[in-house]
């Protein structure tokens, strides 16, 4: 099953991600893509669907991955992002989201869940949303900022000749923040991505 693992590669997801939407273990996938064992016809279903593929494409009897013209792309909805840790190599994946194939050409994206009340009412606690990665947005833009090698964070980026202010939604309790040219360099203060789209959660 060289086709999972060529997949995996594609989608940038890891043996472990995938058996955990699988319900399987690590092992499992693994021993799939050596061929020492194969995946049964519910589980080849759920596989197909997770890569949006058929499962002809799958199995090899078909070089067209016919679904994926129809479906859109999973992209994960990460719980953290952390300095020092590339994107693709988060474990803590809370779920997948789509987005539509045309997007993902034209970018590349991951999707991070909101935690805190800085930006309400605009995004709650809980809310997911689509990021395309970028390492600079235009002042106004909502942005994904590391600060200082702690987790990200959400704001609204206002760049000024000196440095820029990152802004929360609830100005009500929470202040504007001001970095320094200087502070950008030093702490650093790092734009991960631009916020494209909100899943508000119910």
């Amino acid at each position: 099953m060289n086709r999972i693992k060529e997949l995996r590669k594609v989608h940038k997801v890891s043996q472990k991600q995938l058996a955990e939407y699988l319900g399987t273990s690590r092992s499992t996938v693994s021993m799939w893509e050596i061929d020492a064992s194969q995946p049964d016809n519910d589980m080849l279903v759920s596989i197909s669907n997770f890569f949006n593929v058929s499962v002809d494409y799958l199995l090899g009897k078909s070089d067209t991955p016919a679904a994926s013209q129809q479906k859109g792309v999973k992209i994960p909805v990460l719980g953290r992002v952390v300095a020092g840790i590339p994107i693709e190599a988060i474990e803590e994946v809370l779920d997948y989201e789509e987005i539509s194939p045309d997007m993902a050409a034209h970018g590349e994206y991951f999707a991070l869940q909101v935690f805190g009340h800085s930006m309400e009412p605009k995004f709650s606690e809980g809310d997911v949303v689509i990021v395309k990665r970028q390492p600079d947005v235009d002042s106004g833009d909502i942005a994904i900022v590391l600060i200082n090698g702690d987790e990200a964070t959400i704001k609204k980026v206002k760049k000024l000749p000196d440095g820029i202010m990152l802004i929360a939604s609830n100005t009500a309790v929470y202040e504007p923040t001001f970095y320094s040219k200087k502070e950008i360099d030093e702490l650093p203060v790092v734009i991960l991505g631009k916020v494209v789209e909100l899943r508000a959660k119910f």
